[in-house]
């Protein structure tokens, strides 16, 4: 399963921290740190025999096992082991999603205010409007908690102009926990506190039929996936909140950089992104790309050392991001991803699929930096990202 661990940030209770970010299950364990490496032994192979001996073998205690069974049960019960009650729960979760009219907000209250009236006041406050020149034809924002991201998102959404209200946004997001080398689509409307968003239909009906082999309808991911979300939420603020959207979830490119070679070796990926780029020459002047992504990924909750933002070999990080980002701007695809590629992308860029994907349908783009910057997520690990707005080479 596809569990969070994280270190516990409840003051009084220090452990190893679980939840589900498919939202399955919606609760949140805190395991005490002697039980964390039991959690090694719930590997489909080992017998609750194995668990009661290795609890002897920690505590010289025969009534230990105890212990055992009430997180082996604890673990079932919430769906945090796989068997039938986590497939009954997950079912539940994806058909209460498909049978959603909408796709409700997930971060609001969370990331964001939760009423109108007070997330106009937040947005206000941070000074987020279009005031960019005309010709954008689309910008990369973060998808990071704007909490940590605000200079990102006022340099991309200032990048836009106040007479795109019109347009499609195309939003082309990560997907943090999609199948890779597919493309997650939904027909339903995006709600925040503002209201719905329109979702373009009959392009996604399109889509759909023109790659049916890399994308994944009514993709229960866009429940849970924050990178679209944010995006419409700040469309919303600029344009009012029925703008126009196209939402695309993007996996990971797994294939290509597991394996070398182009992303589009892989015959779905082809097919999506001449099917991208056949939407954008035919509907070209009513289309406008929006790409929620982050950039690197280092420390401690990454699985390396700890991080320290702007500081120690975060300043290397930096330069190799922008050594990426001069390929984006240059429109140099094959480079990008060539850079990408190497160590099988060691800086963890969630944003590379969207930005492939966004280069691949408008190979005539050409890109401006306007933001980079380090958010220090938590004391050892850092997310990088910026905002890039995007015109027609000349």
């Amino acid at each position: 399963m596809e569990l969070d661990f994280l270190p516990s940030h409840i003051e009084d209770r220090p452990g190893l921290l679980m939840r589900d970010p498919f939202r399955f299950s919606d609760a949140v364990l805190v395991i005490p740190p002697p039980l964390v490496p039991l959690l090694e032994m719930f590997d489909g192979e080992q017998t609750e025999d194995d668990l009661r001996r290795a609890l002897f073998e920690m505590t010289g205690d025969v009534t230990s096992g105890q212990v055992g069974e009430h997180l082996r049960q604890t673990l079932w019960e919430v769906g945090f082991l796989r068997g039938e009650r986590f497939d009954e729960m997950r079912a539940a979760r994806v058909q209460e999603f498909q049978e959603a009219g909408l796709r409700e907000a997930s971060m609001a209250g969370a990331a964001y205010p939760e009423t109108k009236e007070e997330l106009e006041e937040w947005l206000k406050e941070q000074r987020v409007r279009p005031e960019g020149r005309q010709g954008v034809l689309g910008i990369a924002a973060p998808h990071a908690s704007p909490d940590g991201s605000w200079d990102s998102y006022r340099a991309a959404y200032g990048a836009l102009t106040p007479e795109m209200a019109d347009q499609v946004f195309v939003i082309l997001g990560t997907s943090h926990y999609g199948m890779p080398d597919r493309f997650g689509l939904t027909k339903k409307g995006f709600q925040t506190p503002f209201g719905t968003a329109r979702t373009q239909t009959e392009m996604v009906d399109w889509l759909a039929r023109r790659a049916p082999r890399a994308t994944l309808m009514e993709d229960y991911c866009h429940a849970v996936e924050h990178s679209i979300e944010f995006q419409v939420m700040f469309l919303q603020h600029v344009y009012g909140p029925e703008v126009k959207i196209l939402p695309v979830l993007c996996g990971a490119f797994a294939r290509s950089l597991d394996g070398g070679g182009r992303p589009e070796e892989d015959e779905g990926v082809k097919e999506f992104l001449e099917a991208r780029g056949d939407l954008g020459a035919t509907e070209r002047g009513k289309l406008r790309w929006v790409l929620g992504i982050d950039l690197a990924h280092q420390g401690r909750r990454y699985g390396g050392d700890p991080a320290e933002a702007d500081r120690g070999w975060m300043e290397e990080v930096a330069e190799r991001d922008r050594e990426r980002l001069r390929k984006v701007e240059s429109g140099e695809r094959e480079e990008f991803w060539r850079l990408v590629q190497e160590n099988q992308d060691d800086l963890n860029w969630c944003g590379s699929a969207p930005l492939y994907t966004f280069l691949s349908a408008l190979p005539e783009a050409r890109g401006h930096v306007r933001s980079y910057q380090q958010w220090q997520i938590d004391e050892g690990s850092v997310v990088t990202m910026g905002a890039v707005e995007f015109h027609a080479q000349p």
